[in-house]
């Protein structure tokens, strides 16, 4: 890795939950060497990619990834033409639906928007997605680029008893998400969470992301797959539309398969 990437690569390390981090633990979170760390947050400051607060002397993320997400988001639009199918989804289905946006071979979250109907709900509140582990991830897999089957598979984490920890294991699941067009992570990422997740593609004629909905396992039903299903096939090419994108014939007829079973037919795997 360059020089540049290794001190870009500590920006990574912020999050919503975790806005504000300390010298010490931002060498266990890169696994880096405290001198070595605090070299390249220097130069991140004066870059003005991060700063310190005054009152704890912790690092933060600076004015300069603001302005550049600002220039990102007035160039290509995407969070723009995914939050109205965002809100109608979480709406119809009442549980936390989501988009992520591909870059390289990380998967970032894009935007969320969470249902009022239920007062348990799925809480997106991580910054990255792990291409095996996640509905998002998987569907990206197996809609993507074949290289990108070889990143997931070189780091095959445990997060729950349900994580595909496998090449073979990953490669079934992507075989399943391209007959019915819809990713599915069932408690592999999350213990008691439940997702699934349609591509999204650009003007590229490339997948872009992915658009998902989250829901508690408990409460997952077929009646409730269908229904997410046959939204999440309506947000995906609302926002494919939205960023100049056309799903490809596969997806189309992956999703008329899926959707003709009857709710009773269904299984939750």
């Amino acid at each position: 890795m360059s020089t540049v990437t290794k001190a870009l690569a500590f920006l990574s390390c912020f999050s919503p939950t975790r806005p504000e981090i300390g010298l010490s633990q931002l060498c266990r979170l890169a696994g880096r060497d405290k001198a070595t760390t605090y070299r390249h947050m220097q130069a991140l400051e004066a870059a003005g990619f991060v700063e310190q607060n005054p009152a704890t002397r912790h690092y933060r993320l600076g004015p300069a990834v603001m302005q550049l997400a600002q220039v990102r988001e007035a160039t290509v639009p995407r969070k723009e033409g995914a939050l109205a199918a965002l809100t109608m989804l979480a709406r119809t289905t009442g549980e936390t639906a989501h988009a992520t946006v591909l870059s390289g071979s990380t998967l970032y979250a894009l935007a969320s928007c969470e249902s009022p109907e239920h007062g348990t709900r799925a809480i997106v509140d991580i910054s990255t997605f792990p291409l095996h582990a996640t509905a998002s991830g998987v569907c990206v897999l197996a809609f993507g680029p074949e290289a990108l089957f070889e990143v997931a598979a070189a780091n095959l984490e445990r997060f729950t008893s349900a994580t595909p920890v496998t090449r073979e294991d990953l490669a079934a699941v992507i075989a399943a998400i391209r007959e019915t067009g819809f990713g599915r992570a069932n408690q592999s990422f999350e213990a008691e969470i439940h997702a699934i997740s349609a591509p999204v593609f650009d003007h590229s004629g490339l997948i872009a992301g992915a658009v998902s909905v989250a829901s508690v396992a408990s409460r997952f039903t077929p009646e409730l797959e269908h229904k997410i299903k046959t939204n999440l096939a309506a947000a995906s090419r609302e926002i494919t539309r939205n960023w100049g994108g056309t799903l490809p014939a596969n997806v189309e007829a992956a999703w008329a398969r899926s959707l003709s079973q009857t709710p009773a037919l269904e299984t939750v795997s």
